[in-house]
């Protein structure tokens, strides 16, 4: 799998780390300074084919694993018409299948359900978007932070605050991987993620700029436990999950998936050779930033819930689709961020949703603005690409032919069309941190 030794891909690995190539930290281009104050961007309704082509999904689908992914499952929705599907394998080993109903780790896509939870706290009147941290949370934020930093900014990820996880797993400085393996049954508390967290240096000015941190999500479980009374996990749960009708959807208790599900395995760019399974982890190092296990129906049923307005108000849907633009180092737009979710654009149209990634599972969930159309895919081979000598993330052929699934997926686009079809950005934050997005 691997061109070059482990000890020759420690330099790029550990140049990108510090740069911030592959942490939270990156920041994008300064935000305009209508960008906080933009409302949500009306788009034309996705012009997507009228019926799903099961033979066109299903050879996409076949062609992430002949690319070279281990596992991919795939749930699609045009409206009352689903498909679902499964491609590849659950273990390495034993050649044991995935199937589509698989539980997955599903990452940041956790982010959605903690916004929403404090989204009901606005619709409540407990809690104001735009008023200071430090007035619900003194003793956690303190000093000028505390008095700067809104909800609104942790939740759109433009608060200023630096990334925890270097600092919880400080190999990756060194562009070794042992961190993860020393950690693996390791319990983090939140407020000592926060507080590693706050003890990095700002990445800009409260609101001056774009910041991918999972601290900001860590906080926000941390406020919803202050205003609810009781435990983050348990009130998503009740709140969020359940109202939604999700049946297969969890905080895990303990480092093991409770039902079905495939091994998880991480490559970190050829550091870790033969990939490494990591299905079996603590996940308290990600909290509400990130630690929920999911299916694809359930993420497609959650949406659909949330859009349909199930879950909040629609004046505090409205909120969460207020965005502010994400660049790359290019200046390239990769999406339009919200409060735990965003919105992107292709050629069929404008999707709501959001990408995840912990060690070895991957999660990626797009809906149309009213729902209708819906695809959530799941991998189980994570950053398989190969870096340059300065870290960049070099695209790999899974990358196009995940594009091309995705784009059947919700375009309906027809299979000429997707012969020759860019690859799509299915992980807009992929560059944004080593294990989590």
């Amino acid at each position: 799998m691997l061109a070059r030794s482990r000890r020759s891909l420690r330099r790029p690995v550990a140049a990108a780390l510090v740069s911030g190539a592959l942490l939270a930290t990156w920041t994008a281009a300064p935000l305009p300074a209508t960008a906080q104050a933009s409302s949500a961007v009306t788009a034309s309704p996705p012009a997507v084919a009228s019926a799903l082509d099961p033979a066109l999904l299903r050879t996409t689908l076949d062609g992430v694993h002949d690319a070279g992914m281990y596992g991919i499952l795939s749930s699609v929705r045009d409206g009352a018409e689903r498909w679902a599907g499964a491609s590849g394998v659950a273990d390495v080993r034993t050649g044991r299948p995935v199937t589509p109903g698989m539980q997955h780790r599903i990452g940041s896509v956790s982010k959605a359900f903690t916004s929403v939870a404090l989204m009901q706290q606005v619709q409540r009147g407990r809690l104001d978007l735009d008023a200071p941290i430090g007035r619900y949370l003194p003793a956690l934020v303190p000093g000028e932070r505390g008095r700067t930093v809104t909800t609104r900014m942790l939740l759109n990820h433009t608060s200023g605050i630096g990334e925890y996880f270097i600092a919880a797993f400080p190999s990756f400085l060194e562009g070794s991987t042992a961190s993860l393996d020393d950690n693996r049954f390791t319990t983090f508390r939140p407020e000592q993620l926060v507080r590693l967290g706050l003890a990095q240096p700002p990445t800009g000015a409260p609101g001056e700029l774009w910041s991918y941190s999972n601290t900001n999500y860590v906080i926000a479980g941390l406020l919803l436990e202050k205003l609810t009374g009781t435990g983050a996990e348990d009130y998503i749960t009740r709140e969020v999950i359940d109202r939604a009708g999700l049946r297969h959807t969890y905080f895990p208790r303990t480092p093991f998936i409770t039902g079905p599900h495939a091994k998880m395995y991480e490559a970190m760019y050829g550091l870790i050779d033969p990939p490494r399974d990591y299905s079996v982890y603590n996940m308290s190092w990600a909290y509400t930033a990130g630690a929920i296990v999911s299916t694809m129906d359930d993420l497609n049923a959650f949406y659909r819930a949330l859009l349909g307005g199930r879950l909040v108000g629609a004046a505090q849907l409205a909120e969460m689709q207020r965005t502010v633009p994400v660049t790359d180092g290019q200046g390239n737009l990769l999406m339009h961020y919200g409060l735990g979710i965003y919105a992107q654009d292709l050629p069929c149209g404008r999707f709501w949703g959001h990408d995840g990634s912990v060690l070895g599972a991957g999660t990626v969930t797009l809906s149309s603005p009213d729902a209708r159309r819906q695809s959530s895919i799941a991998i189980n081979l994570m950053k398989y690409q190969s870096l340059d000598e300065n870290g960049k993330v070099q695209p790999h052929a899974i990358d196009f032919a995940m594009g091309r699934h995705l784009l059947a997926a919700l375009c309906g686009a027809p299979a000429d069309a997707l012969k020759g079809a860019p690859a799509v950005t299915l992980f807009p934050t992929a560059n944004l941190t080593p294990a989590l997005r």
